[in-house]
């Protein structure tokens, strides 16, 4: 018989900051939030750690081309640090 769990426990997170979240302070800053939660989420759902992940991107994000943007994606960015490290 099918179960939710893995779908319960994705979900764990975004109740328990449910208060926190709840004095955001205005609109734009819960959207902003929730901008930033599907980023790290993201991040998360193609195995790459979101701290290193957003660390290196915001870092490199002001030299980078616009050509070069996809590049920065978590599902690219792997073999792009890897690149860089070499």
């Amino acid at each position: 018989m099918p179960d939710n769990n893995a779908a319960e426990r994705a979900l764990r997170g975004i109740a328990l900051g449910r208060k926190a979240w709840l004095f955001a302070g205005s609109p734009r800053g819960g959207e902003r939030a929730a901008f930033m939660y599907s980023l790290i989420v993201t991040a998360k759902m193609n195995d790459v750690d979101p701290q290193a992940w957003l660390a290196d991107v915001l870092a490199r994000l002001p030299d980078m081309p616009m050509s070069r943007l996809p590049e920065l994606l978590p599902w690219n960015w792997p073999r792009t640090a890897q690149r860089i490290a070499a």
